[in-house]
């Protein structure tokens, strides 16, 4: 395997819940907001747009929905939108109709759009030796936050970021061995769940820092146990949110 700064910092990486007291330089809030400009997009289309949140309120009600201390609390909250509205506006005031902005298809794109740059702005915050952790959880209140962001049609929040100046040393989370997870050509269908008994025993010498006193459940456990059992979630309002925003309308 090839070894270098980035590579190493990538197949290192480890998420982070706790950070200094302290905020971001203005250099490298400009830093990220020119790496975020600069990710790739379908057909130049540039469906992303990023929020820094900054402003107390907004943050402890962001905090609440997410059911997370950590987020907006110390260093900085990002959250990266879903945005058709802008060249919905763009098509609207140069005359021209909505054309296929409603459309799944277009929604697909801005969502690969948004997801490069997460990606993006994450690699360059450990670049500069920094932390973060996803916020998956941005979704797990779909109504209630577009509220709080005071989101306009035709956007949508897919992903949030907490970045700041490393204040923990987590563990290494271990993942699944590549042979259940990259393929030549065709995918693997010959699965046995049987031969992740080694993986599971690895998983669970993994100590949880959101519990630092307890080991986390086998893989297979996590994957038969509550995560995936049938409940019903604020999630699951996701596709009736997304048709309120007046995306995806045509997927019925």
């Amino acid at each position: 395997m090839i070894h270098n700064s980035t590579i190493d910092s990538q197949t290192n990486h480890k998420s982070i819940r706790k950070f200094k007291d302290q905020v971001l330089t203005k250099e490298q809030l400009e830093t990220l907001y020119t790496v975020f400009r600069h990710t790739p997009t379908s057909m130049f289309m540039q469906n992303a747009t990023l929020l820094h949140i900054t402003d107390e309120a907004k943050k402890k009600k962001i905090q609440k929905l997410c059911n997370q201390k950590y987020v907006g609390a110390q260093g900085d909250l990002f959250i990266f939108v879903v945005d058709l509205y802008r060249n919905y506006q763009i098509r609207k005031q140069l005359g021209k109709d909505d054309g296929r902005v409603h459309t799944t298809d277009i929604f697909f794109q801005a969502v690969e759009d948004t997801m490069l740059a997460v990606q993006n702005v994450a690699n360059a915050v450990e670049s500069m030796g920094l932390g973060y952790v996803d916020l998956g959880t941005v979704n797990d209140h779909p109504l209630e936050m577009l509220k709080t962001l005071d989101l306009p049609k035709l956007t949508f929040p897919i992903l949030g970021l907490q970045v700041g100046v490393i204040d923990q040393s987590p563990q290494l989370k271990p993942r699944l061995p590549l042979k259940f997870t990259c393929f030549e050509n065709e995918y693997n269908k010959d699965f046995d769940v049987n031969d992740l008994k080694d993986y599971d025993q690895v998983v669970t010498t993994y100590y949880d820092l959101r519990d630092s006193n307890r080991r986390i459940d086998s893989f297979t456990k996590q994957i038969t146990g509550a995560k995936l059992d049938n409940h019903q979630t604020d999630r699951d309002q996701l596709p009736q949110e997304l048709h309120q925003q007046e995306l995806c309308l045509d997927w019925k």
